[in-house]
């Protein structure tokens, strides 16, 4: 391993990551071959990726594996949902610790360029119509996402708070059950509706989602600004800066990898 590719997958990362991935079992023809490429090797290609914003024909040869060998890793992991399991692992470490605070959570989404069309995509209202999806998001008091989700750019904030929040899986907490809902929801007046009030509240959830025409931004920004932060974090991702993938599954995969990478940083610190 050069000293990138430690840098970019450490030690404990990779231990996390070898709960979540399949065993492959590697058949060799009679006579040889070539030996496969390593699982370590070709996630640090990926985090590389993912991290960098190149194409996959741009990945350094020192990583090892030739391009080809780390998209067709990341196509397979994808396909398997390792990155969704590789989240979830590291929640239920912070969990474990005591680093996820249940009592107040915030959602918000934030609009990319869809260059190459593909499902999960429409006309952005707020980029004169251009092609786009849309990355929803929720995360703890402390700014930590807890659940990401994609739709189309023209999807309503309103229609993807009941999947997103039904998608916070049960996460281990340090003492007592797992846990898989927040004490309180905040969210901005793209959220102020009845029934997603009703529906919060039904699931014993209290929520904070501005009025329109009532509350000012500046009374939200108290507790909201922590989503608004998380989001400036995932440009830390800087494949996320445009989705390049015309499979709605890879560009939902470089989400997980974003925020797994955020809530590790918070293991390590």
């Amino acid at each position: 391993m050069t000293s990138l590719a430690e840098r970019l997958v450490p030690d404990e990362l990779w231990e996390l990551f070898r709960r979540v991935v399949p065993e492959t079992v590697v058949i060799r023809p009679q006579g040889g071959g070539r030996r496969r490429a390593g699982d370590r090797e070709c996630l640090a290609a990926i985090v590389f990726v993912a991290t960098s914003g190149c194409s996959w024909r741009q990945v350094p040869p020192l990583f090892g594996p030739a391009w080809p060998t780390v998209y067709r890793r990341f196509a397979q992991w994808s396909q398997a949902r390792v990155w969704a399991r590789l989240h979830r692992v590291i929640l239920d470490e912070l969990g474990v610790r005591g680093e996820l605070d249940w009592s107040r959570f915030a959602v918000d989404s934030v609009s990319v360029r869809a260059l190459k069309g593909g499902k999960l995509t429409g006309p952005n209202p707020t980029d004169r119509g251009k092609s786009g999806s849309k990355i929803h998001l929720a995360v703890d008091r402390n700014g930590l996402p807890v659940a990401v989700a994609v739709s189309a750019a023209n999807t309503h904030d309103s229609l993807a708070l009941q999947p997103l929040i039904t998608s916070i899986p049960p996460v281990r907490s340090r003492c007592g059950p797992r846990r898989r809902r927040p004490g309180k929801l905040h969210g901005d007046k793209g959220y102020d509706y009845p029934h997603l009030r009703q529906w919060l509240r039904e699931r014993g959830i209290t929520h904070r989602i501005a009025r329109r025409g009532i509350d000012t931004s500046q009374r939200l920004g108290r507790h909201r600004w922590v989503v608004e932060r998380t989001m400036s974090w995932l440009n830390g991702c800087r494949r996320l800066h445009r989705r390049y993938e015309r499979k709605p599954e890879h560009f939902l995969a470089f989400t997980a990898i974003a925020t797994s990478l955020i809530n590790y940083r918070r293991l390590t610190e």
